[in-house]
């Protein structure tokens, strides 16, 4: 008892993922008096058997990612392949959720290496050079029967029986970014291209959504690229106008989505267009990441390419020190999670929303940023994958 009150001082139970709930109960349940070991054996059984599950698509999710990584050659980037799946595999641990975790790993590493590319190390001409690649997305590529293949963004007033439209991202647009850049270029299209041919066919329109929100995440890194650039201050709501869509609000739902089954009616077409509106439940999560991202930087120094942080623009705009902006980012933060608590409850899929939420209260504990430095994971990564036995989200 007094290790479970302990943990719910660290974090509060409806904020802790139950994933990792469920790993320190095996062993404290164990120690309880009374306790039904046929349920405890049956219980450890469904862990062990969930967990060869993961340690198999981690396996495949490794080779794919150091064949993209060694290819790409971005070394400023993060090699964090096996924290991102992580992340997904504590928001969805069940072998139903198998595709939608592999998807979601593969997506959240080709953002990383956007991400790193416009915040550590492009100038701001070749952020510009990325950005307008990347929006040659979702364009027409026009098949016509007597050559002349050419894109276009609109197929409208033209003759179905002369041509076929394939809707992909233009590859010659590999000329426009800078040569560092080509294979990373490359390697995303070929990317897209397999995550659509993991879709069922009445799946396909959901790549649609993924590459806009790609575009869209794309277009706010550039903003705070030139923020950057200007050594510019917003005010705190224009920069949370912009930073809540830079952290996840955009991408996060339809990556999510993209690779659950729709039985249930999680993944509908009409789920990914409301997803796509960015409701408030969603905002609110993008708000809780970003304003516990911002703490744990903040608490750790700025680096020399980071744009502000809400905590720096809260500093500015109200006149206060670096503890009292804390402080109130904080406050912030436990709002932004009320407003999940009391959304979440009006529709299924925000609930992965706020079972991603909660991964980040691990990932951020204590003001650490764990996902860029990894070696803050070790203990729960080993927890998860290897050891049997309580854990420690302290190590």
């Amino acid at each position: 008892m007094a290790k479970q009150v302990s943990r719910a001082l660290e974090i509060p139970l409806p904020r802790f993922p139950r994933r990792l709930e469920t790993m320190n109960y095996l062993v404290e349940y164990e120690k309880e008096d009374g306790h039904d070991s046929m349920l405890l054996e049956l219980a450890r059984l469904n862990f062990d058997l969930a967990r060869s599950l993961h340690l198999k698509e981690l396996k495949t999710l490794s080779m794919w990612w150091r064949e993209l990584y060694d290819n790409v050659k971005l070394t400023y980037s993060r090699d964090r392949l096996v924290e991102s799946y992580l992340w997904t595999c504590i928001v969805f641990h069940e072998e139903e959720y198998s595709r939608a975790r592999i998807i979601f790993a593969k997506v959240f590493g080709l953002q990383a290496l956007m991400d790193d590319t416009y915040d550590v190390h492009a100038s701001l001409e070749e952020c510009r050079k990325l950005n307008e690649a990347i929006q040659r997305l979702d364009q027409w590529l026009v098949i016509s029967y007597y050559g002349n293949n050419h894109y276009v963004d609109e197929p409208a007033h033209m003759h179905s029986h002369t041509y076929k439209l394939i809707c992909k991202w233009d590859s010659s647009a590999v000329s426009i970014v800078p040569k560092y850049l080509h294979m990373f270029y490359i390697k995303l299209l070929s990317n897209f291209d397999e995550l659509e041919d993991s879709l069922e066919p009445h799946e396909k329109y959901r790549i649609s959504y993924i590459r806009n929100a790609f575009k869209l995440t794309s277009q706010y890194y550039l903003h705070e690229a030139q923020w950057c650039n200007d050594k510019y201050v917003p005010g705190f709501e224009e920069h949370m106008e912009v930073s809540i869509m830079s952290c996840g609000c955009a991408l996060l739902p339809p990556m999510l989505l993209m690779g659950v089954h729709d039985g249930e009616g999680v993944a509908t077409r009409e789920v990914f267009e409301w997803v796509a509106t960015c409701p408030d439940v969603m905002k609110a999560g993008a708000e809780v990441a970003r304003f516990l991202n911002d703490i744990a930087s903040y608490t750790a120094g700025k680096k020399k390419k980071d744009a502000c942080s809400a905590v720096e623009c809260y500093m500015a705009e109200h006149g206060v020190d670096g503890d009292a902006a804390v402080a109130a980012v904080a406050a912030l933060a436990e709002r932004a999670w009320r407003t999940m608590n009391q959304l979440c409850v009006e529709m299924d899929p925000a609930l992965l929303m706020v079972k991603f939420t909660r991964t980040l209260e691990v990932i951020y504990l204590g003001g650490r940023e764990s996902y860029t430095f990894g070696g803050d994971l070790n203990g729960l990564i080993a927890g998860l994958f290897l050891d049997a036995g309580p854990l420690n989200i302290n190590v």
